[in-house]
């Protein structure tokens, strides 16, 4: 009388968990990745709105605000004819941004630095996008890498 016995052995049961363990490892490291991407779209996407913003401020007043801040911080976080403010105030201010952008990560903010003519926000970038790497520097004339 022989039994027949049914089921996996140890070492196969070794060797899928094994495989599901080194797949789930590629998939994590996979969706760190494309968070960083994200996170870098954001900064650039942010950068380019502030600079429509503030060449319609540029349009309409003759001149950059003139200041250094951080941007989308509590006391910069609304864009009128008044400049950067802590809440968008009612007419006859012009707001040219409701929410001034801050970075995507906690604590992390869009430096400022205006003149009349021209203007500086710089971020950091976390991996490349696109052309762009480390920090880059929106101002009138476009971004550009200030550290690659």
């Amino acid at each position: 009388e022989h039994m027949n016995k049914k089921g996996f052995t140890l070492i196969e049961l070794l060797v899928v968990i094994a495989i599901i363990g080194l797949l789930s490892t590629l998939a994590v490291v996979a969706l760190g990745n494309a968070r960083e991407k994200a996170r870098d779209s954001k900064r650039l996407s942010d950068l380019k709105q502030l600079q429509t913003a503030l060449e319609l401020y540029f349009n309409e007043n003759n001149t950059y605000p003139v200041v250094t801040a951080d941007l989308g911080t509590a006391s910069t976080s609304c864009f009128t004819t008044e400049g950067f403010e802590e809440t968008c105030s009612a007419a006859p201010a012009i707001t040219y941004m409701n929410q001034v952008p801050a970075g995507p990560l906690p604590g992390e903010y869009y430096s400022y630095v205006g003149a009349t003519t021209s203007y500086s926000i710089q971020a950091t970038l976390e991996g490349t996008s696109g052309n762009f790497t480390g920090t880059i520097e929106a101002t009138q004339n476009g971004l550009t890498n200030v550290t690659p």
